[in-house]
């Protein structure tokens, strides 16, 4: 009886071997007929890292506000969040047409469904995101103090260059002028405060900021009463004569400018010495402490569109999003110089420099938002020590390495194409300015998994808003706003 258990037990093993074998040699056998499954495959591309953002504790921030600015790159952040909410089912606040009263200060009551509080219960609003003048006690009365706020600057150098060409039918000041490079030659030959559509002349990131003028502080002899973030619903106004609450949004609390302030703006190469010495007068030095001092209180994080890649990183990070979640394709880039475009390394290659003494003069005419660029430029590396040099190179790369094979899968020649090359009019950006706006040609034969996921990459703004509008607003009955190639929707520009 002992000799037949062991012989059973014996048995047993070796038929467990046996079966462990031949499971491993059919594994074998199998493994180079092994394909992909068909499909767009997203891979995580980074790996969580012990402090970041990015770890299994952090949660996804999911109510935005995105102050759009004209002609920074920013109709290609819209579209990463167009993108995101859309998959999430986030709601938007949405405007009636394509801008909130632009070039109005924001109003709630431009928002699409909004009901006054005590007009009835309302679903909350995820994200705000669509071209305004940004007025913060508005916003709040839309989004929750504890939003991400975020935006986006420009060197103003290259900002006018692209503003001259968008704008110059809609600029009085532009307009009158035969060239850019003669308007900065003297510039009030053509500019006069107040001139129809002359915000887009000079300082204009200023101007979508929603803060005041030099001419406007003079005439009041103070600063505005700056309003400030809270946790609560209450919208909070400091009295301008609280001293005794030291705030960085209090001017009394900031050191003292310096007579002639010298910057140091970050460079991928080198650091260049940048002084905006047309910032004499005192009222426009010590205005622009204030913003500067406001702005950090109230937004989060502020993009810079010459380090685009660095910054949808960064932006990643505090938002707790993963790095698929920002990468994308440009929108509304001007046709010349942007031929078949596949990767993107950054808006800076929409628009550089060549001439010193043009750009000197433009950021001079636009010293308010040079004063701004350098600031945030600032910010915006210091951020970037803080997570790591080499490990945002190392994000940069992985995020311009997925960017070009998304445009090699999804694109027809693997990038941007002449708006005339697109006969899909859902694919065909809204045309403005004196050069085309170039757009995107699907590939055949896409899976219609791949498909989709390619059209919301290539849609431009103006449809994916309307694709929104009908999603959150079924019964209403759905129609563009105006055709995509229409006259104007009103001056926009990313």
């Amino acid at each position: 009886m002992i000799r037949l258990w062991l012989w059973g037990s014996r048995g047993l093993w070796v038929a467990l071997i046996v079966f462990v074998t031949i499971g491993l040699v059919l594994q074998i056998w199998q493994w180079p007929f092994q394909r992909r499954p068909p499909g767009l495959y997203f891979p995580q591309l980074w790996a969580p890292s012990s402090g970041s953002s990015l770890a299994p504790s952090c949660h996804p921030q999911q109510q935005l506000v995105f102050l759009k600015t004209h002609k920074s790159g920013s109709s290609s952040v819209l579209s990463l969040l167009h993108q995101y909410g859309d998959r999430h089912s986030l709601r938007f606040a949405l405007p009636v047409r394509y801008q909130f009263g632009y070039p109005k200060s924001f109003q709630a009551t431009s928002v699409k469904g909004y009901l006054p509080h005590g007009g009835g219960p309302q679903p909350p609003f995820h994200i705000l995101c669509h071209h305004m003048r940004f007025n913060l006690p508005e916003v709040l009365r839309v989004m929750p103090p504890d939003s991400f706020f975020f935006s986006i600057v420009r060197d103003p150098a290259a900002l006018a260059i692209s503003a001259f060409s968008y704008y110059k039918s809609v600029s009085s000041a532009f307009r009158a002028a035969p060239s850019l490079a003669a308007f900065l030659a003297s510039p009030r030959a053509f500019y006069r405060p107040g001139g129809r559509g002359d915000h887009y002349a000079r300082n204009l990131l200023w101007f979508d900021f929603g803060l005041p003028l030099p001419r406007e502080m003079r005439a009041l002899k103070r600063h505005p009463k700056p309003l400030k973030r809270t946790q609560s619903s209450k919208i909070h106004i400091w009295p301008s004569s609280s001293v005794s609450q030291p705030s960085k949004l209090d001017p009394n609390s900031l050191p003292k400018p310096p007579s002639h302030p010298t910057s140091r703006v970050q460079s991928a190469d080198h650091s260049m010495s940048l002084s905006p010495t047309s910032i004499t007068d005192s009222v426009s030095s010590s205005l622009i402490q204030w913003a500067l001092a406001w702005l950090d209180s109230t937004f989060d994080l502020v993009l810079v569109a010459e380090y685009f890649d660095e910054s949808l990183v960064l932006l990643a990070d505090a938002l707790c999003w993963g790095l698929d979640d920002v990468v994308g394709f440009v929108h509304n880039a001007q046709a010349t110089g942007m031929k078949n475009v596949k990767g993107h390394k950054g808006v800076k290659d929409h628009g550089r420099i060549k001439d010193k003494q043009l750009a000197a003069r433009a950021r001079a005419w636009n010293n308010l938002d040079w004063a701004l660029y350098v600031h945030f430029n600032h910010s915006l590396w210091d951020r970037a020590d803080r997570y790591g040099r080499v490990r945002l190179a190392s994000a940069v790369a992985k995020l311009r390495a997925r960017r070009s094979a998304l445009a090699s899968h999804c694109l027809l020649g693997g990038g941007a194409v002449d708006p005339g090359q697109i006969a899909n009019l859902q694919l065909r950006p809204f045309q403005f300015g004196a050069r085309g706006v170039l757009g995107y040609v699907l590939k055949k034969g896409l899976s219609p998994q791949d498909h989709e996921k390619c059209e919301r990459l290539a849609t431009p703004e103006l449809q994916y808003k309307d694709k929104l509008d009908a999603k959150q607003f079924p019964k209403a009955v759905q129609s563009p706003s105006h055709p995509p190639n229409a006259t104007s929707p009103g001056p926009k520009g990313s």
